[in-house]
């Protein structure tokens, strides 16, 4: 049996489409380990960029806006008619009669009441009797000084005579004067007898009747009659001491009244008392009020809502943007580049939900509201846009 010899050669060399497997599998792998790299460092740069976005926090701003209108103030008022004037008899008598009763509409002069006076009429009788008879005297006493002066010419008489005769004429030419004087007195007491309306007005009261005691003067009893003039009508509100630099020509007024539900009546500022209550605390002011159709009444309650002039430096804000430290009062506000800033204000009027800022703010400020407690100067924040008005109406 014979063998067969094969021959093998020394380098078996490996086909090639083994090499072209190799080559895929090596930059397969090599492409798998740079892939894993890349999206490690992607993974990580979005990791660091989004805790950088979650870590700034974002805050509530609030853009100030123009004030259209000053701040209102609302306070009772008292209205008062512009003249009125209580009537009292300047004579004693009895009514006679009376013309005028409440609610009548009368003009200035017009006879409201005649009283009756027996005693003045008696006193004028004998007042003009003591003018007669002075009168008569001071004639004789003129008679008699003339006569003396020709005797002292003629030496029948002393110039001591005749100086006392010429005495005795003036002083009774005196009396004569003052006789007169006492009855002009009595005739212009007698004009009183006839009670007038002493302007265009209203009768308001009447406390007197046909045939009562007149006794003259303010402290004899009830007057007469009181007339109002109501065509305007006085208001008078006690405003709180802190207003009072408020107050000036350019504040505005309305006022409203209960039995007029509704209607809103303009009051003009006139004068403030340039005084400070001290049991209020408050200045009184007048206001002027136009009532032509007669609706409003003197002496009635009203409700008056005062509105200030707009203040150039005014700036209301949300009490919720304060922030309370030791130091003070303190607002933060967000500079160009988002980042926090704190400035300390000075509070000029607080109304509850909102607060006047007296000084420490410009208009242009843009102001972080409900500030969390851990910013601070200096620390990147997200604003968030809102559209709120702090310097508000």
């Amino acid at each position: 049996m014979s063998i067969e010899t094969i021959d093998v050669p020394d380098k078996v060399t490996a086909p090639h489409f083994l090499k072209t497997l190799s080559w895929t599998l090596s930059a397969g792998a090599l492409g798998l380990v740079i892939g894993g790299l890349y999206g490690r460092v992607s993974d990580e740069k979005t990791l660091i960029e989004t805790a950088k976005i979650y870590s700034t926090p974002s805050v509530r701003t609030i853009h100030l806006t123009p004030l259209k209108e000053g701040e209102t103030l609302t306070l009772p008022g008292t209205l008062q008619a512009f003249n009125t004037a209580p009537i009292y008899s300047r004579v004693n008598g009895f009514v006679k009669t009376w013309l005028c009763d409440i609610g009548d509409k009368v003009h200035q002069g017009q006879l409201l009441a005649e009283i009756e006076t027996p005693d003045l009429d008696q006193q004028l009788a004998q007042a003009l009797a003591d003018l007669e008879t002075a009168k008569a005297h001071a004639n004789l006493a003129e008679i008699t000084a003339k006569r003396w002066k020709k005797l002292l010419q003629s030496d029948s008489v002393s110039p001591q005579e005749a100086d006392e005769k010429n005495g005795d004429f003036l002083a009774k030419k005196t009396i004569v004067a003052a006789s007169q004087a006492n009855v002009e007195r009595l005739k212009a007491l007698q004009g009183f007898k006839r009670i007038t309306a002493p302007f265009d007005g209203v009768v308001t009261s009447r406390n007197t009747d046909i045939g009562a005691l007149i006794n003259a003067g303010q402290q004899s009893g009830k007057e007469l009659f009181t007339v109002a003039d109501q065509s305007k009508l006085r208001l008078y509100v006690s405003v709180p001491q802190i207003f009072v630099s408020k107050l000036k020509d350019g504040v505005q007024a309305s006022l409203n009244v209960p039995e007029h539900p509704g209607r809103t009546y303009k009051a003009k500022f006139v004068a403030e008392s340039k005084a400070v209550t001290e049991s209020s605390g408050s200045v009184l002011i007048q206001l002027m009020v136009e009532n032509k159709d007669q609706s409003l009444r003197g002496g009635e309650f009203a409700n008056v809502v005062l509105t200030m002039p707009v203040s150039e430096n005014a700036l209301m804000v949300p009490s919720s943007v304060l922030i309370y430290k030791k130091e003070g009062q303190f607002v933060a506000i967000l500079t160009a580049d988002n980042k926090v800033q704190f400035k300390k204000v000075e509070i000029a009027r607080d109304l509850g939900t909102k607060v006047q800022i007296a000084t420490g703010l410009n208009a242009e400020d843009i102001i972080i509201d409900v500030p969390p407690d851990s910013l601070e100067t200096g620390d990147t924040v997200k604003p968030i846009v809102t559209s709120s008005d702090s310097k508000s109406k």
